[in-house]
């Protein structure tokens, strides 16, 4: 077999002139700026597409007739240079038609009902997606860009030619941004390297993911740069000899084994030196790797006859296999890694994979239009590309649906666009890729929502792992459910992808939401009886409510009555202040004060009885209803509550010298409250232990406890020299104030222990 080599192979390993630098217009590849040069590039179009895409750049022209870029040429130069970029990709009529016009509605007052009537409701959707949101009006400059990237991706999930022809649009000003102001310049630069290239890199497009990383590192650090590109331009006269010997030992093996096959050369970028010597803590003399090799061969059985050839020349470097053809990237990517040590002693690597390998590897998603167009019959490659950037795309969607504020879904976007990732398998065999650091609770929400919720152990390789454990490539991870089982808010301080984030948010804030609008429903109820009535009941149709609730609403200046409801049960309305107001409008509807609700809701007047209904603490609360840190009161002690703003209520005892604090500074905001006979979960007190120094008396401590059955869910020590006694202060989980007595009574029997008491509030 004949050997076929690229006849530009290793241009900037073997030439020396100096490289021009990147984010220069001459290092760019060059842009078209006329409609004639955009022309040439639309062969693969029909007629009728090629005379849509000439009234749409008609149509831009005009709109933006007048206007100039900052560089001081016309702006229309822009929308045909992104439609260029597109065209490369071989996207269609109406993603090109959407990048000539893609800053019309934005800059120009264009309508989208004028983009509908002239171009098609898909042309307008696509261009819709790409507008910004800057005619409404945000509080700060990133709530706006927040708002305006969601609307994008939410445009995207729809169509991925909105992302493809906003990164063209990234790509082209980010070539040409020299001309803007340096401020704006570190600005775009920040977010192009924190939000588009990462995106890119997702979607599979690695060519404009490494460009967009390279201008992007060459704004922010320009100093930097220059002098990796200095100590780059250098490295290449030192290693001239390796790369020959390299390449002419790969000539002889693949021609030895009679291999039909192309091999190019690879140089890293700039910006990826910079961030292997950051994260190895390395100079640049360590980063050795700096050229490699890229094998294209015919078929898929050959890439690993490939790999056979390379390991018989060069011995290969343990550990630095990675077989992503098996198992392939989350953004499709498909090829053979493996890094040899060659006759010089260095280490160099080779990419191997096929054709189709390869344009993928390059352009992602676009691959799609770009060599599946005609190959394939009735296959639409948007509906490829689509299902391409599926999973992604529906992570997006489930974290827009439960996360209504913009900069924690950008947030959230931003964990998931980690490239690095981690393989595991299911129990059943099934891949699943996560980003790296992540967890079970990750895997569990990877599976499915329900899943996540009701995680309550897991088992990594058949060993039970706690729910933080790292996961590795190569585990088998399965997850232990429980009906009961609900999240952790703790889960939140090591979880890693956006989706199990914004579920356990979601769940969180529907827990508290749903906990609150009951307490408010359950206050207002007693506080409205204390005047004599009965609160009239709720109706989900409109039309069917009592009149005294939607004036009370509009008094109010809520929306609805569930969240009247929830403000209430959040403290931020005091339910004896809306049922006096809910009172009079049952008054003008003719309703009476009753004697029997009366004697049921009034009690004691005194100066030091709360003025607000009764409400019953059982231990089922979670978010809604808290016990007050600085007393810890447990069921026996007699308890008020106290509305703090937002925080749902908080329960003190009675006694408690902080929430007498409290009471002075704002007494209507405190309620009578009272324990059920039967509570339903254990409460922490929290227990003061003067002890004698000595081996052992920390395990002395947790035995006494133990054999009183009771918990200890936190412990800590002193902070004071070590002597010969020590003060231990712990938390421990009872059922009720005899227990908690119970506990005290084993504490002090126990030989090392000289004091026990409970911690009260100063």
């Amino acid at each position: 077999m004949v050997i076929r080599t690229l006849a530009d192979f290793l241009p900037a390993a073997l030439q020396s002139k100096p490289r021009v630098p990147a984010g220069s217009p001459s290092a760019m590849p060059p842009e078209v700026s006329s409609f004639a040069a955009l022309s040439d590039k639309l062969g693969y179009l029909s007629k009728t597409d090629l005379k849509l895409i000439r009234d749409a750049y008609k149509f831009a022209d005009e709109a933006h007739l007048g206007q100039f870029r900052a560089s001081g040429e016309p702006y229309i130069t822009h929308p045909i240079a992104v439609a260029g970029l597109v065209a490369d990709w071989k996207l269609d009529a109406q993603a090109i038609m959407a990048a000539l016009m893609h800053d019309a509605m934005e800059d120009c007052g264009i309508t989208k009902v004028e983009l509908i009537e002239r171009f098609g409701a898909p042309t307008a959707e696509l261009v819709d997606g790409l507008t910004k949101l800057d005619k409404l009006q945000f509080s700060t400059r990133e709530e706006g860009q927040a708002e305006s990237f969601r609307k994008m991706l939410l445009a995207m999930s729809r169509d991925v030619r909105v992302i493809l022809v906003k990164l063209a649009d990234r790509l082209h000003n980010m070539r040409t941004m020299a001309a803007m102001a340096p401020n704006k310049r570190g600005r775009i630069a920040r977010e192009t390297l924190d939000i588009y290239a990462p995106i890119a890199h997702r979607l599979g497009l690695n060519q404009t993911y490494r460009e967009l990383q390279e201008l992007s590192f060459s704004y922010l650090h320009p100093w930097r740069h220059a002098a990796l590109e200095k100590a780059l331009q250098r490295a290449r006269g030192y290693r001239r000899d390796i790369v020959s010997r390299v390449q002419n030992d790969v000539i002889k093996a693949f021609g030895e084994a009679r291999m039909r096959v192309d091999i190019s050369g690879r140089e890293k970028t700039v910006f990826s030196i910079y961030r292997k010597m950051r994260e190895k803590h390395a100079g640049f003399a360590q980063v050795n790797d700096i050229f490699g090799f890229r094998i294209v061969v015919a078929n898929l059985m050959d890439c690993y006859h490939a790999l056979g050839v390379l390991h018989q020349l060069y011995k290969p470097v343990p550990g630095r296999f990675k077989d992503y053809i098996a198992i392939p990237k989350p953004n499709g990517y498909k090829s053979l890694h493996t890094t040899l040590v060659s006759p010089l002693g260095t280490a160099v690597e080779f990419q191997i994979r096929t054709d189709e390998m390869h344009a993928v590897a390059e352009a992602g998603i676009a691959a799609h239009w770009l060599y599946k167009v005609g190959a394939q019959k009735n296959v639409n490659p948007s509906d490829v590309a689509q299902r391409l950037g599926a999973m992604w795309l529906k992570s997006l969607l489930d974290i827009q649906n439960e996360t209504r504020d913009a900069s924690e879904f950008l947030e959230h976007v931003k964990i998931d666009l980690v490239p690095d990732a981690v393989y595991v398998f299911t129990p059943k065999s099934k891949i699943l890729a996560l980003p790296r650091g992540a967890t079970p609770i990750d895997f569990a929400y990877a599976i499915h929502s329900d899943v996540g919720d009701h995680c309550v152990a897991a088992k990594i390789n058949g060993e039970p792992a706690a729910l933080r454990a790292e996961l590795r490539s190569g585990d088998v991870v399965e997850v232990v459910t429980a009906t009961g089982a609900r999240p952790n808010p703790a889960w939140l301080n090591f979880v890693r992808t956006g989706r199990a984030r914004s579920k356990i948010r979601h769940f969180l804030k529907n827990l508290e939401h749903e906990e609150s609008q009951e307490l408010g429903l359950k206050m207002l109820s007693q506080a409205l009886r204390a005047e004599g009535l009965s609160l009239p009941p709720l109706s989900e149709d409109a039309a069917g409510q009592n009149p005294a609730w939607s004036a009370l609403l509009r008094w109010s200046g809520n929306r609805s009555t569930t969240e009247l409801l929830v403000d209430i049960g959040l403290g931020k309305k005091i339910a004896t202040i809306v049922a006096k107001r809910m009172a009079k409008l049952l008054l003008e509807q003719g309703e009476r004060p009753d004697a029997v609700t009366l004697s049921l809701g009034r009690y004691g007047h005194d100066d030091n009885t709360p003025t607000q209904g009764l409400v019953v603490i059982d231990g089922t609360e979670a978010a809604s209803i808290s016990m007050a840190p600085c007393c810890r009161p447990v069921p026996g002690d007699a308890i008020v509550g106290y509305f703090g703003r937002g925080e749902g209520l908080i329960v003190h005892m009675s006694d408690c010298l902080a929430g007498k604090r409290l009471y002075e500074r704002d007494p209507e905001r405190w309620m009578q409250v009272e324990w059920a006979e039967q509570p339903t979960r254990p409460f922490e007190a929290a227990v003061q232990v003067l002890v004698s120094n000595g081996k052992g008396v920390l395990a002395q401590v947790a035995q006494a406890v133990s054999a009183a059955e009771a918990d200890i869910t936190h412990i800590a020590m002193g902070d004071e020299a070590v002597g010969e006694t020590v003060e231990i202060r712990i938390l421990v989980s009872v059922r009720d104030r005899l227990h908690l007595a119970d506990v005290l009574r084993t504490l002090k029997r126990s030989p090392s222990v000289l004091r026990t008491q409970r911690v009260r509030a100063k």
